[in-house]
């Protein structure tokens, strides 16, 4: 029973974003004049500190990292989530501090009152973590959305980010900004770069987002090598990396409104 509980409640996520994507009202436009890509960590376990902002940061450039204050310092048996000390640790190396939630449940299970007191509560984290500047993008944790919590959203994020494996091009809604998933299989990861070389030659926005970067990753995460590869031939296709919030800053995006 929970296996079938678990396949329609993931086909039930899938259905809300197509229709999200399909008929959101809010557009921004894209900005095709240069190829922009952004590397992103969910969660974020502690490698991603460890070697996967090292390996943006050898390349002279930074991420953005989704942060879940309610996972701090928890220990799994594949990885190890980060302390409110590495938070602090990549936002004074200049990487970006978005939210992921508090609690990092489907936001979809939430009332609007108990969505927004999360939120609070990830802000209130982040502050005690010396994260001195608020987050202003958000990404959903499970890449599962729903409309009807997209209020609470526009009334605290410029964007939000799911996944929907596609590049960022012409008009988007900024609370859906797609975005490419760097995974296993190890050779699929690797294989990203015709991403690269997409929209290298039709410029938009590419997104790419992982979790652990190890030389055992979990199921959602790659090896550093692999990282350093997509990140090395992004810098040879002469595409920008950017941070969520300064390729924001490129396009001239002001906060949204409903």
């Amino acid at each position: 029973m929970p296996d079938i509980v678990n396949t329609l409640t993931n086909i039930a996520d899938r259905l809300n974003n197509r229709l999200i994507w399909q008929f959101a009202r809010t557009r921004r436009p894209i900005p095709a004049e240069r190829p922009i890509i952004s590397f992103t960590f969910d969660d974020v376990p502690d490698t991603a500190l460890t070697n996967g902002a090292a390996i943006l940061e050898k390349y002279g450039v930074r991420g953005t990292f989704y942060i879940a204050g309610g996972l701090e310092g928890r220990v799994e048996p594949d990885r190890r989530l980060i302390s409110a000390d590495g938070c602090r640790e990549l936002f004074a190396r200049g990487h970006e501090i978005g939210c992921h939630t508090f609690s990092h449940h489907k936001v979809s299970t939430l009332s609007s009152g108990s969505f927004a007191d999360d939120l609070d509560r990830n802000d209130a984290f982040l502050t005690g973590a010396g994260i001195s500047r608020r987050p202003t993008n958000f990404a959903f944790p499970y890449n599962a959305a729903t409309p009807r919590l997209r209020h609470v959203l526009k009334q605290r994020y410029t964007t939000c980010r799911a996944a929907g494996e596609a590049i960022n091009r012409g008009t988007v809604d900024p609370f859906m900004l797609k975005a490419v998933e760097i995974r296993q299989p190890e050779d699929h990861a690797l294989g990203l770069t015709r991403w690269i070389d997409d929209v290298a030659a039709d410029p938009g926005w590419l997104i790419f987002f992982t979790h652990d970067i190890a030389s055992t990753p979990t199921h959602y995460g790659c090896r550093p090598e692999t990282l350093e590869r997509l990140v090395s031939h992004a810098r040879e296709r002469q595409c920008d990396i950017l941070p969520v919030c300064e390729a924001l800053d490129r396009f001239g995006w002001k906060e949204a409104h409903p």
